[in-house]
């Protein structure tokens, strides 16, 4: 049965929040304009009108022109337009909701006839990836970003206080109507479509697919399943968190483009301040977030790769902390009241430009992990010129409004070293985006008949390190000499006050060079800045603390980020490969043909299943294949389990025991969590301590292995663990061709490359699957097999029961055998044995460990708590204020 009612239900609430995001847009523009802003000011002193008044910058200053509020000329009706827009976005944030229901239902009750449910989403996956399947698309990515839109939109009308809420939640408006678009789904005229919906049927994306020739009401049973890099509890947490992040820089967006519109470009930053910090602290976390997924789901060894879609969340973070410090001085400064204004623009609009990159499918095969064009690049564009050509054209417009300081700044002013911060954390911004944006130019040459041979870099990690690398020497520099200037500890023109964070910054810096046996002069660059940055903020917060802890969110931050970069310094820097070959095999057979220096062959090991190899200090063993059950803690051995395939249900071979419990009888279904194969590896360190890491692998039709790695958490580092290669786990074993053996008590012979010695042949009233009874016989024969790492032992049986005869035949992953005895000859005392022979189990690994990589994650903490206690304060002070105007 096809179950459209729900679909069709949510359709409708994609109509029905475009046109009430339409319908609000329009009622507060109007309500708007009933507010008029008079176009002459007066100058006013800022003791009369706070924020509107008096520049101190270079000691000067400067009158500042406030606008004169007129009186609206039809209060009445101003009042029914707002209240109009307000019942219209509250209408237009249920309808958000009401999709996101519609969509959700769909894929958890597996309705397979829809499209999106059909490609993201599975029978096997459990609940939280099932909602993981919801963003995993585009569609529900937009969807994602409404709702978190349509939340801050509703407590903004409640916040934002009566003279901002019109011209600000004008703009918000008409940007959830552009987002609402994108999953509208309407086709004009049988060829303009705007819009992907969510909602679509298999049969209306497929429409020439032959099973809908042939069975029109045909409905998958189950779908194409989560993308295994996917399938992370980090990835149910982090794309809500980044979509927030990006919902978040509407906020000051809108405040300043309100505070333009309304002739009153100074006023709009205190209500935005609380908001640019949350944003920051959100974005950021996102980042680190999707970094952390990273270093525990992909196998590149790390936590950055300089992907384009990790550059297009990155560098509107970082204009976004570089607004954050030009607000900090708009009140003293008019350079910082126009880098403020032009930096809050630029940020949202970067979220819109990144939106393009990484979903009009311009990039290409440039990034890793983009989504793919579903027809809406043409409207992103559109989404992206029109909030660029409104907002360039209101700034233009209304720049003769911002004052302009009678002299330059002074070195030794706060608002100087927080303007160059906010100036070199921008120039990075521009690095990164400039060579991130290549595939648009090209783009952009082709479309004017031009060929271009621009190419994104080969080495992109190093590429962009080169540059990023030294703008965070400047930044930790300036976090140092900034706080210190903040608060007014350089006075008077001397320097002093740095002396001694200075000393200790060189003796600490010095220690660890030396212990470190740091000989690279860009690391040294670095350390020394970062410890400075440590130090000098470390100062500053003693101090606080001593008054009042709420100042201290910025010395916290700035602490957090100088202890990120000693962590990114060491994990990154000196990450070291520990699994090195040196067993002389051929590993990777395409190093013959490249210039690396055989480095995949040097860089992997080669573990056969059972047998010790040393890998540095450690001794490692590779101790099978393990897969997951839903009811069991921990990984169980695959050989326990008879996997039945595309059922995600298994047959116990055994008992099935974790820990003293049993959980499940020899002969019992139980249920299996999908396609992953964890290998485990057994790690020996020198003092006896054993431990044991289980790296994932997925031999996926679509996309080849997908491994992931396991890491081991130490307080100084990790040891990061994951798998290039391993046998098909899907595949079945492939034998060789039977040969024979016919051998008496204590002869010798070989079974797969190994000696082997038939020790002794005895009577056994125990076989494994049968019943012995007292008119039946059984044998087991004793094959004592050598290997390099010592013996082992295979008993294959021989039984006689009712009259007939059986073989079991014994097997040996670690050895790769399975022999049977076949045969009994008491005239010679000879034995015949059938010996098969197939591949041996192994994998081959990589290994890395990371020295302090630990700081970098404290850092991250650190810095999240310092954004917090800073947005908390402005929120209160900003609090303050509107209930003191009210």
């Amino acid at each position: 049965m096809i179950h459209t009612t729900v679909g069709q239900l949510g359709h409708f609430f994609v109509i029905l929040s475009f046109v009430t995001a339409l319908v609000a847009t329009v009622a507060y523009f109007i309500s708007s304009l009933g507010r008029r802003t008079a176009k002459q000011a007066i100058p006013v002193e800022e003791p009369q009108l706070a924020y509107a008044g008096e520049s101190s910058f270079g000691g000067k200053t400067a009158k500042r022109k406030a606008p004169v509020q007129a009186a609206s000329p039809s209060a009445p009706e101003k009042d029914d337009w707002k209240k109009l827009a307000r019942w219209a976005f509250y209408i237009h944030g249920a309808a958000v909701v009401g999709v996101a229901a519609s969509l959700f239902y769909i894929i958890y009750n597996h309705y397979f006839e829809y499209h999106y449910a059909w490609s993201h989403s599975s029978r096997a996956l459990p609940v939280h990836y099932m909602i993981s399947c919801f963003w995993e698309g585009q569609e529900g990515s937009f969807l994602l970003w409404l709702f978190w839109n349509a939340t801050l939109g509703v407590i903004l009308t409640r916040t934002s206080g009566s003279q901002w809420e019109a011209p600000m939640m004008t703009v918000f408006a008409l940007v959830q109507a552009f987002l609402a678009s994108m999953i509208l789904g309407v086709v004009f005229g049988g060829t303009f479509k705007l819009g992907s919906s969510p909602f679509l049927l298999l049969s209306e994306a497929m429409p020439d697919a032959p099973i809908f020739t042939a069975d029109p009401t045909f409905v998958p049973k189950d779908g194409n399943g989560l993308n295994p890099l996917l399938q992370n509890y980090w990835m149910v947490i982090h794309p809500p968190t980044t979509f927030l992040g990006y919902a978040l820089t509407l906020v000051p967006f809108s405040y300043c483009i309100a505070g333009l519109w309304r002739n009153e470009p100074f006023a709009w930053i205190r209500p935005a301040l609380p908001w640019t910090l949350i944003g920051g602290l959100v974005l950021g976390t996102a980042i680190m977030m999707g970094g952390y997924w990273a270093y525990e789901t992909l196998n590149f060894g790390g936590y950055w790769n300089w992907d384009p879609v990790e550059n297009s969340v990155y560098v509107p973070w970082l204009v976004l902390v570089g607004s954050l410090h030009a607000m900090l001085i708009a009140k003293r400064s008019s350079t910082g009241l126009k880098t403020t204004i032009i930096l809050s623009i630029s940020t949202f609009l970067l979220i819109l430009y990144s939106t393009f990159l990484t979903r009009s499918g311009i990039l290409g095969n440039a990034s890793v992990h983009s989504f793919t064009d579903l027809g809406l690049s043409g409207q992103l564009l559109v989404y992206l010129l029109v909030f660029v050509g409104l907002a360039v054209v209101l700034a233009v417009s209304k720049w003769k409004y911002i004052p302009t300081d009678e002299q330059e700044a002074s070195v030794y002013t706060k608002e100087f070293w927080l303007f160059i911060g906010a100036t070199v954390l921008c120039l990075a911004a521009f690095q990164v985006i400039a060579t991130t944006s290549i595939p648009v130019y090209n783009k952009i040459l082709e479309s004017f008949g031009k060929v271009s041979n621009l190419a994104l870099p080969a080495d992109q990690i190093s590429h962009y390190n080169k540059f990023q690398v030294w703008f965070f020497v400047v930044i930790a520099l300036l976090t140092g000499v900034g706080q210190f200037m903040w608060w007014r500890k350089l006075e008077n023109k001397k320097w002093d006050a740095l002396i001694t964070p200075g000393i200790i910054t060189l003796l600490i810096s010095a220690g660890l060079i030396a212990f470190g046996s740091i000989k690279n002069p860009v690391y040294m660059a670095l350390l020394v800045a970062s410890v400075f940055a440590l130090v000098t903020n470390g100062t500053i917060l003693l101090g606080i603390v001593r008054g009042n802890y709420r100042l201290s969110g910025g010395a916290i931050a700035h602490m957090g980020m100088a202890l990120m970069l000693i962590g990114i310094l060491y994990s990154a820097g000196y990450s070291k490969v520990i699994s090195i070959n040196t067993s002389g095999l051929l590993i990777s057979k395409q190093d013959e043909f490249t210039k690396n220096d055989n480095k995949e062959n040097k860089e992997n090991t080669l573990l056969w299943l059972n047998q010790p190899e040393r890998m540095g200090t450690y001794q490692l063993t590779y101790r099978g294949q393990r897969i997951e059950a839903r009811d069991v803690p921990g990984y169980i051995p695959r050989k326990d389990v008879m996997v039945i395939e595309g059922d995600f249900h298994g047959i116990a071979q055994r008992d099935i025991e974790q820990n003293g419990k049993v959980y499940h009888k020899k002969g019992d279904t139980l249920a299996l969590y999908p396609e992953n194969t964890y290998y485990e590896v057994e790690y020996r360190e020198p003092s006896g301590k054993v431990f044991s890491l289980y790296p994932r692998a997925q031999v996926n039709e679509r996309m080849g292995l997908l491994a992931s790695p396991d890491t081991r958490h130490k307080v100084d580092r990790d040891i990061y663990t994951y798998v290039n290669s391993v046998p098909d786990p899907t595949a079945e074993n492939k034998w060789e061709k039977t040969e024979t053996y016919s051998v008496a008590i204590k002869d010798t012979f070989y079974l797969n490359d190994y000696v082997a010695i038939l020790d002794d042949v005895v009577r056994t009233n125990e076989v494994e699957g049968m019943e012995i009874g007292p008119t039946d016989a059984a044998v087991r024969a004793r094959v004592r097999v050598l290997s390099k790492t010592g013996e082992q032992t295979l008993s294959p049986a021989f039984v006689i029961k009712n009259r007939m005869v059986a073989h079991p035949a014994e097997m040996s992953d670690e050895l790769g055998v399975r022999i049977q005895l076949n045969e009994i000859d008491p005239r010679t005392g000879k034995f015949t044995f059938a010996v098969n022979r197939t591949q041996r189990d192994y994998i081959v690994m990589k290994a890395f460990e990371k020295p302090l990589i630990n700081v970098l994650w404290v850092g991250t903490l650190i810095v999240i708590l310092g954004f917090l206690i800073s947005a908390v304060r402005r929120y209160r002070e900003f609090s303050k204020m509107r209930d003191k105007m009210i």
